[in-house]
């Protein structure tokens, strides 16, 4: 029979390598035009679907930052007036930071639960729990 060590050894050699990325996870970017005064983002519910969130939740965060009306029609989202592509992606980026990043880990693995008034991001990952600071 083989010592500890040498089964240890052994295990750590059958495991698989894993290249080790934090860059996993990449905020996708609004495709869209602008129809009169307009702006409407063909990809919103695939954007909402990468970053497992609620349509309704980035809505109403993209209309509170904007300060626009918006609607969802289908997968695509109009914005009641013309924004450059450039900010619309601003504004997910800061979402993404404060709802969907874990602050201890900074992995996208969170799910978004409420408790009473507060939001709250729990990290799947690594388990930790913190309040939202943002407000919608």
């Amino acid at each position: 029979m083989e010592n500890y060590e040498e089964l240890l050894d052994e295990a750590f050699l059958k495991i698989p390598k894993q290249s080790i990325s934090k860059e996993r996870f990449e905020i996708p970017k609004v495709t869209g035009h602008i129809e009169g005064n307009k702006t409407i983002i063909s990809n919103f519910i695939q954007i909402c679907d990468t970053l497992r969130r609620e349509p309704s939740h980035l809505l109403k965060y993209i209309q509170r930052e904007l300060a626009t009306p918006a609607i969802i029609e289908g997968p695509r989202l109009i914005l009641g007036r013309k924004i450059s592509a450039n900010i619309i992606n601003q504004k997910i980026v800061l979402y993404v930071n404060d709802f969907i990043l874990c602050s201890e880990c900074k992995r996208p693995d969170t799910q978004l639960i409420k408790e009473g008034k507060i939001y709250q991001v729990k990290c799947l990952a690594c388990g930790a729990k913190h309040p939202v600071k943002a407000k919608i």
